[in-house]
């Protein structure tokens, strides 16, 4: 980005109206996620809903799918949290492990900033890949598809110094490095050719561009060579030992939401994944929005455990939501907690501003939490004990991925025409 689209841009920011502000503010928050999805719930349950039906009924045996998808992955009851460390360890390989040498001492901030880079970055990376992109690992022979593939993939990158612009420092994640990356660039990294084509290519370069943008903006954020992993810095200074996960989502969200690419603004102030819908209720601008911040959510998840190895213990893990995507939805239509009112619309590909889409997501956040409580209760657990990172990666992720590849192939329930930066 030039000086002058700098310039444009803080011109802008000084003449937003507070109010503007203060609405997008409400709405990068988890709280209002779970609000408004609770709100699409209750108008369904009561039969409002145009586009499904609630089968409160099914949520039981919707539950014991989960435990029994818990229990079949993690027998001995050691369930780690729903995030990207779990895809960088497909096919067992300890991947990280293999870097131990190679990164700086694990002791050391910067050893966290290496890990929140690559993680931060495969995260934006993890878009629906589409049914016919797979990534063959050469280290290890492995061929591996969408969310493990594109985590591998994405990992293998880092490891090759793809998103750094320093050949001395492969192992970082730079706004320089970000800013050549290419479609060819990515594209030879992730494999793809006319008979391995990998969905929402160009969007998932224009993010990595615009994240490359955004960093090199806020210095005092990101440091000088602008790294994600700064972010660790920043949300521990002056030595804080505790962090809270809404301060971490909301560090995600205040500084890296210019990066997407959304129409959806309140004036000039850009929302992210936050979609407009007719019968959401709040305060003054903020009424008929419903946040969501999937990947922003998922990015947070994912970057607990390096806060966790570093010794920052993190606090309200349950403040976060469960994540609005296809396996997590597709559970709730698979088990027939929810019903289309029309069959047919499975047959139709959707936008993600769509209202049937919209609606699925909204369901599926709130529905996530009722049914963590009955998993827990089936599995003689607790909030503390199974937080919902833990039910979602037990899970109820898994369930939805095993009934989609039992149903449709892996296919989920409704088609949305992918953009590379929300599924």
């Amino acid at each position: 980005m030039n000086g002058t689209a700098r310039n444009d841009t803080a011109d802008r920011a000084a003449e937003t109206p507070e109010t503007d502000v203060a609405a997008a503010a409400l709405l990068r928050t988890s709280s209002a996620v779970r609000e408004r999805s609770r709100q699409l719930l209750e108008r369904a349950r009561d039969g409002r809903s145009a586009w499904f039906t609630v089968h409160d009924d099914a949520l039981g045996a919707a539950a014991d799918i989960v435990v029994e998808t818990t229990r079949d992955r993690y027998p001995d009851g050691a369930i780690p949290f729903h995030s990207r460390w779990r895809h960088f360890e497909a096919g067992g390989v300890d991947r990280l492990g293999s870097l131990r040498d190679a990164l700086p001492p694990a002791d050391s901030p910067d050893h966290t900033r290496a890990l929140i880079d690559v993680v931060l970055v495969s995260v934006l990376l993890d878009a629906g890949a589409g049914p016919e992109w797979s990534y063959r690992e050469e280290s290890t022979g492995q061929v591996l598809t969408r969310s493990e593939g594109l985590g591998v993939a994405s990992w293998t990158a880092f490891t090759a110094g793809l998103f750094s612009d320093d050949a001395a420092q492969p192992l970082r994640v730079d706004a320089a490095g970000l800013r050549t990356v290419t479609v060819d660039s990515l594209g030879s990294a992730f494999q793809v050719s006319p008979t391995n084509p990998l969905t929402g290519l160009e969007g998932r370069v224009e993010l990595l561009r615009r994240l490359g943008d955004v960093l090199a903006d806020e210095p005092t954020v990101f440091g000088p060579d602008g790294r994600p992993g700064a972010l660790f810095d920043h949300l521990t200074a002056d030595g804080r030992a505790t962090v809270s996960a809404a301060e971490i989502l909301g560090a995600v969200l205040t500084h890296l939401g210019p990066i997407w690419p959304s129409d959806n603004r309140i004036g000039v102030v850009p929302l992210g994944d936050c979609w407009p819908h007719r019968a959401v209720t709040g305060p003054g601008l903020t009424a008929g929005w419903v946040p969501f911040h999937k990947l922003s959510q998922w990015l947070t998840y994912s970057m607990l455990e390096p806060f966790l190895r570093a010794g920052v213990e993190v606090t309200g893990l349950d403040d976060l939501t469960g994540l609005p995507e296809y396996r997590n939805g597709g559970l709730f239509l698979d088990t027939a907690v929810l019903a289309l009112r029309d069959q047919d619309w499975a047959d139709v590909e959707w936008e993600v501003g769509d209202q049937i889409v919209i609606e699925w997501r909204a369901l599926t956040v709130a529905l996530l939490d009722e049914i963590a409580e009955l998993v827990r209760t089936r599995l003689g657990a607790d909030a503390a004990t199974m937080p919902l990172a833990c039910v979602l990666e037990g899970g109820t992720w898994a369930a939805g991925r095993v009934l989609a590849t039992r149903l449709r192939n892996g296919l989920p329930p409704l088609s949305i025409r992918s953009t590379g930066t929300v599924f």
